[in-house]
């Protein structure tokens, strides 16, 4: 029984010796969590609270450039559907080293099977053509609309808008002419309200090592600024296909969508157009080459004056790469040695050779081919000129008649690409809505069993108001902003009611197939575009 008793006052002591732990403990994390708590709330006596200055501006060159160019630099989206009698010609297209189209070099062909608009149905369509989509920018040169930008940015557009820099709106652009061996198109978009053009610089005035600066819209980040310098001027990009152009090089950071947005001195004032980069990887490497703004001014005014670029030329071809030695050789040590006549041009007419050597134009001495180039293309189709060459050692004046360099030579793939385009019309459809629609026959509404009048949507114009709210071939229009649909006329009657900036809702049945059940009431809408009704 001792034995017991004496287990039982040794549990008992072990259990109060555990309580009492376990009541210190708690008492001392109390304790230590209350005075870190207390120290915490006092805070700290040797430091300084941060204060935030009043906000004001570090003004720089950049910043006020930036500023004052801003409301003229635009984003510029097209888009275009490939038609299959364009398709070969399009596949040809050389791409520019700083296109942004996400599509590759793939086109789709359209077919439509069988005579019945209504063969396949439901569904359908799934041949359409896919609609491609290039990004760049541009910058208005006119208070009146008019925005200059590359043509590899709208070429083959079926339609172009454009996006000004804090303004949500997008509108439509018409394209009033191009170039495309300066790679130089004219814009003009309607807002309504005069803007602010860029001011226009002297690219000759540039000097290696020049501060400039590149605005535009990389990879559609609109309004980014980009510093650099100029790194060389009359720069040849190897490869490329159009012997005029010689661009200002920079290493201003230049990415995909910059083309057609400006290069500007530190003034402000625009003295290129970022048309290429030389990249391997497709973005920025410290390379990009801007066509000088002189070059690009005198394209813009024959456009806006005579609708067309005319360029003047002799009909020669010539070793593209200076020689010193050849001259040397040849006895001169400056002029530009004929390799090839151009059949039926001026310079046979005129009775140049091969291996003649011309140092110079009107008496004025020829440097190199670039000079000569550029001299003959900026004199005026059908001016008669003196050419001063050396043949076998002797010196003899020779006239010349001017021609148009594109008849010249008509046969380089730039001119035929051209033409074919201009022959095939590639200017904006004038169809409303742009879709094609046709009444239904007594005969159709009974064997589709339409549970109601319509009109039938026949062809959706690629890039149109119609095609952008997601209309169809097809498709049943119903009613238009609630008023019945039963023929063309009724389309045609509410058609004329409508201006640009107008809301306009169609309710259309889609679908078909057996009985009236398949048929899918929808309704579609969208504003109508300023160059659309």
């Amino acid at each position: 029984m001792s034995f017991m008793k004496s287990l039982r006052n040794q549990k008992l002591l072990s259990s109060t010796l555990l309580v009492f732990t376990l009541c210190t403990g708690i008492v001392i994390g109390t304790l230590i969590t209350g005075s870190a708590s207390a120290q915490k709330s006092q805070g700290v006596k040797d430091a300084t609270p941060l204060t935030i200055p009043s906000p004001t501006e570090l003004s720089t060159a950049f910043t006020q450039l930036a500023k004052q160019l801003e409301p003229s630099v635009v984003y510029i989206t097209s888009s275009y559907n490939p038609r299959p009698e364009r398709q070969s010609r399009m596949q040809r297209r050389t791409p520019q080293p700083d296109d942004e189209d996400q599509g590759g070099m793939e086109f789709f062909r359209r077919f439509f099977g069988g005579q019945d608009p209504f063969e396949g149905m439901p569904g359908g369509g799934g041949n359409l053509p896919f609609r491609r989509q290039a990004s760049g920018s541009g910058f208005v040169v006119d208070k009146a609309g008019y925005i200059l930008t590359n043509y590899h940015v709208v070429s083959d557009a079926n339609r172009i808008q454009v996006k000004f820099n804090s303004d949500p709106t997008e509108y439509s652009a018409k394209l009033i002419g191009s170039d495309p061996e300066t790679d130089v198109a004219v814009l003009k978009v309607e807002t309504g309200k005069p803007l602010i053009p860029a001011k226009i610089g002297n690219s000759d005035g540039v000097q290696v090592g020049d501060w400039c600066v590149a605005i535009g819209s990389p990879f559609g980040f609109e309004a980014s600024v980009t510093a650099g310098i100029v790194s060389a001027k009359g720069r040849e990009i190897s490869g490329q296909e159009h012997q005029l152009q010689r661009f200002i090089q920079t290493d201003a950071a230049i990415n995909p969508g910059n083309s057609g947005g400006p290069l500007l001195d530190i003034q402000g004032r625009v003295i290129g157009i970022n048309t290429a980069i030389a990249t391997e990887s497709g973005g920025y490497q410290g390379i990009g080459f801007a066509l000088p703004i002189n070059m690009a001014v005198n394209v813009y005014n024959q456009i806006i004056q005579t609708g067309r670029v005319s360029r003047g030329s002799i009909g020669i071809q010539f070793q593209a790469t200076d020689n010193p030695a050849l001259l040397k050789a040849l006895g001169v040590d400056h002029g530009v040695v004929v390799s090839q006549v151009q059949s039926g041009g001026p310079a046979e007419k005129a009775g140049i050779k091969p291996e003649d050597i011309i140092i110079a134009l009107n008496g004025k001495p020829v440097k190199d081919g670039d000079d000569l180039v550029n001299r003959v293309s900026m004199t005026p189709v059908g001016t008669e000129a003196t050419l001063t060459i050396m043949r076998a050692g002797k010196r003899q004046d020779v006239k010349v008649r001017i021609a148009e360099r594109s008849e010249v030579f008509s046969d380089l793939p730039t001119f035929r690409r051209f033409r074919s385009g201009e022959e095939e019309g590639e200017s904006a459809t004038t169809a409303k809505f742009g879709i094609d629609i046709r009444p239904l026959s007594q005969a159709e509404r009974t064997r589709l069993d339409l549970p109601q009048p319509g009109v039938l949507v026949d062809n959706v114009v690629p890039g149109s108001f119609a095609d952008d709210i997601g209309l169809q071939r097809r498709d049943i229009i119903v009613s238009i902003n609630g008023k019945d649909v039963a023929s063309v006329e009724d389309v045609q009657r509410i058609q004329a009611t409508l201006k640009p900036g107008d809301a306009v809702a169609f309710r259309i049945l889609r679908g078909g197939g057996q009985g009236s059940a398949r048929w899918q009431s929808l309704f579609v809408a969208g504003t109508l575009p300023q160059d659309q009704q």
